[in-house]
């Protein structure tokens, strides 16, 4: 006789068997499931699939749902970057007791050859004591209705105070002393006038001193035709000397290479020091812009940077928009655009100038700051 087996084994037994047939059932009914839904075609990654349009995915049968709504609207960046017949151009120009500069700034401006309906403008107007604003409105009325100019696509007024008090005086404005507080101010109203202004069909962003001079009149066709992130130009001055003759001078001493002395000061200096260049108090030994290049020869030259001056400045609109924007704060002992290069360096983007290529600057004089210890000196051909 077959021994008879005790209660606790039996429903051992039909607990583990009860386990097995749930497990399948489970096993069946998921798969089953699944391949109701599972799309036909080659197996391709999420994030190939989802630069689809929802209407092509395979086993999707739902229309693209339409919005009329007017108040929802609908931003696709995909559309924008599509190729068309001109790129989209934002200059941007920062103001404080512009008021003389403006004339001339509107003069230069009107004589650019880009399409000026592809050209919107914008200024920020903050911290003046002189008649900046009212000149503006009259030069820029009179800029759009000239018959003579083509009309700019559109223009925008941004008025800000900051409660910025530095004298305006060039030999206080260039001062040493002057340089961390008012690169930090700087750098705050330009980004003020970034966020109030660009808008989604901007391609290229052209940030324009109130003070150039003088450029050559296709310097717009000129830099996008490079398609670098960040690009700067070579940035004179005309002077005369005591005989009347010409003299070009060196101006912008904020675009430059990145030297073993300056990178080893950095790690030697507070992280709150802003260190302006070309003044005696910090010696970087850095490679300067202005001294690289020589307006003769190949206009199309470039070098990569690692600070840039905010005379003339052609960015990528995608690099504003990705947050690179102008530090009003110490950024690796950077602010304004030496700090907006550093950012955008370590974003990965290109920062590169045109030593050759020159736009003028208005002559400011100087007998501190930056031409201290660096004498002008007449452009020779080498």
């Amino acid at each position: 006789m077959r021994p008879r087996s005790s209660p606790r084994a039996s429903l051992s037994r039909l607990a583990v068997t009860f386990v097995i047939i749930f497990l399948i059932y489970e096993t069946w009914s998921r798969t089953s499931s699944w391949n109701r839904y599972v799309c036909d075609g080659s197996g391709q990654p999420l994030h190939d699939i989802s630069q689809v349009p929802t209407q092509d995915l395979p086993g999707n049968p739902h229309e693209p749902l339409l919005i009329e709504s007017p108040s929802i609207n609908n931003l696709n960046f995909g559309d924008l970057a599509s190729p068309k017949e001109k790129d989209r151009v934002l200059i941007l120009t920062p103001l404080r007791d512009a008021a003389p500069y403006l004339p001339k700034y509107f003069e230069v401006l009107s004589q650019l050859t880009y399409p000026h309906n592809y050209i919107d403008l914008a200024f920020l107007v903050g911290d003046c004591v002189d008649e900046t604003l009212s000149t503006l409105r009259e030069q820029l009325e009179k800029l759009q209705n000239e018959s003579n100019v083509a009309r700019f696509r559109s223009a925008m007024i941004v008025e800000k105070n900051f409660g910025f008090e530095l004298a305006q005086s060039v030999k206080e404005r260039h001062s040493f002393q002057a340089q961390g507080p008012r690169r930090k101010a700087i750098g705050r109203a330009r980004n003020y006038l970034l966020y109030a202004a660009m808008r989604p069909v901007h391609d290229w962003i052209y940030w324009r001193d109130v003070d150039v001079v003088e450029n050559p009149a296709t310097v717009l066709e000129d830099f996008i035709k490079h398609d670098k992130d960040v690009l700067v130009p070579n940035i004179w001055f005309h002077r005369l000397d005591k005989l009347g003759k010409d003299i070009e001078g060196r101006y912008d001493y904020n675009s430059w290479q990145e030297s073993w002395w300056g990178r080893r000061l950095k790690k030697r200096i507070s992280k709150d020091t802003i260190l302006a260049e070309g003044y005696k108090e910090y010696k970087t030994r850095r490679k300067y812009l202005n001294w690289m290049g020589n307006r003769r020869k190949n206009k199309d030259k470039e070098v990569p940077l690692d600070g840039i001056g905010g005379v003339n400045i052609v960015v990528k609109a995608e690099v504003h928009r990705s947050g690179i924007n102008f530090p009003c704060y110490p950024f690796e002992n950077q602010a304004d655009t030496e700090g907006f290069a550093a950012m955008a360096k370590r974003a990965g983007y290109s920062v590169f100038g045109l030593p050759n290529y020159v736009v003028w600057h208005v002559d400011t004089e100087e007998k501190e700051g930056n031409l201290k210890g660096n004498k002008v000196k007449e452009q020779k051909d080498s």
